[in-house]
């Protein structure tokens, strides 16, 4: 597709500086674009980087400088971008395509207008399902359900029974929604099951990664509170309470009953263990194990979970144990000793062995 400038300019309400009329084919990112190609820049440090592209024109921030190249204005430069990049490739909204022939839903469920529903998907007992929602190919919903409007399940998604979804969820491939807790009593030598009775709530414009698991609650809900995002293969266990806003990267794990806060950040493999609670606006950064509460607007690293600047320190002086070790081995020497003779250090009212 080939528009001007001026016309994608009206699309995403931007300002044109310099030649409107320039022919645009097509949208790349900044060190793909070519003659003829729209690129962005959101972030006035890599302005030399737009100067050098060989890209004809960029969307750009409205209080960026001038790079010699025709320019559309924007407060938003990523999504005006992606705006203009689905215009030019002619990227539209599916139509609905109703119920496929070989989707299996149950007479008593109640289906929204405009539905998606595809081959051999299900719907089960008394499930209720908004309108416009798009179920794709093997989505499994169980009965009682009860999804709100916009919502998408990519393919082989399993809802199990009583699972309650908000407005616009988008939950992508091989995700498993209200599956049991782990929840086991040791009893006469054995693990005996609890039984897991209670549902998964996910609030409105929650997204969730592929391969991700949610397990219900034992009597009550697990929720997972609005604009939530979670990444690929994250796991969070039973009557866990996820606030607003939070962000968990891939393969965090969040152990049963714990509570985090609104805008809590979870970097790629952190955890945190049952029962703790998680304050609002903690950052943990990749791997970090929590295992006890967190005091909100904390930054914490590490395993056991450690603040940031002690954080910081701890790995300063582990960069320098080969070092210390070897200082160590001449002391030791110097005074005709041996790493075996050394005894470890006991507090002094510590009891002896």
């Amino acid at each position: 597709m080939a528009v001007t400038l001026r016309q994608l300019a009206a699309l995403v309400q931007g300002k044109v500086v310099g030649d409107g009329d320039l022919v645009v084919q097509s949208a790349r990112v900044l060190h793909e674009a070519q003659a003829g190609d729209i690129t962005f820049l959101d972030n006035a440090r890599h302005a030399a980087k737009l100067t050098e592209s060989k890209a004809s024109a960029a969307v750009v921030h409205r209080n960026l400088p001038a790079s010699g190249k025709a320019v559309i204005q924007v407060d938003d430069p990523l999504s005006a971008f992606i705006i203009v990049l689905q215009h030019l490739r002619g990227i539209t909204p599916p139509a609905p395509i109703g119920i496929h022939p070989r989707a299996e839903v149950h007479a008593s469920a109640q289906i929204g207008a405009d539905p998606s529903i595809h081959l051999f998907a299900i719907v089960g007992e008394n499930t209720v399902i908004g309108q416009r929602c798009r179920l794709h190919a093997g989505v499994v919903i169980g009965s009682n359900c009860r999804l709100g409007d916009d919502v998408v399940l990519h393919p082989n998604v399993v809802l199990y029974d009583g699972t309650v979804i908000g407005d616009r969820v988008i939950i992508h491939a091989n995700s498993t929604i209200g599956a049991d807790g782990f929840g086991y009593r040791f009893q006469g030598g054995r693990h005996v099951k609890v039984p897991q009775i209670g549902n998964v709530v996910v609030g409105n414009d929650v997204e969730m990664g592929a391969n991700s698991a949610i397990d219900r609650g034992t009597f009550g809900s697990t929720t997972i509170g609005e604009g939530t995002k979670l990444d690929n293969l994250v796991q969070i266990a039973h009557n866990c309470r996820i606030g607003k806003h939070n962000a968990l990267a891939a393969q965090v794990g969040i152990g049963g009953s714990t509570t985090t806060g609104n805008y809590v950040f979870m970097g790629g493999q952190s955890g945190a263990k049952d029962h703790v609670t998680v304050g609002d606006g903690v950052m943990l950064g990749c791997k970090t194990g929590v295992i006890q509460d967190v005091p909100a607007g904390t930054h914490m690293f590490l395993y056991p979970a450690q603040e940031e600047h002690l954080a910081h320190r701890i790995q300063a002086c582990l960069k320098k144990l080969p070092s210390m070790r070897k200082d160590l081995l001449r002391v030791l020497k110097e005074l005709n000793l041996k790493e075996t003779d050394m005894q470890p250090v006991r507090s002094p009212e510590a009891p002896a062995a």
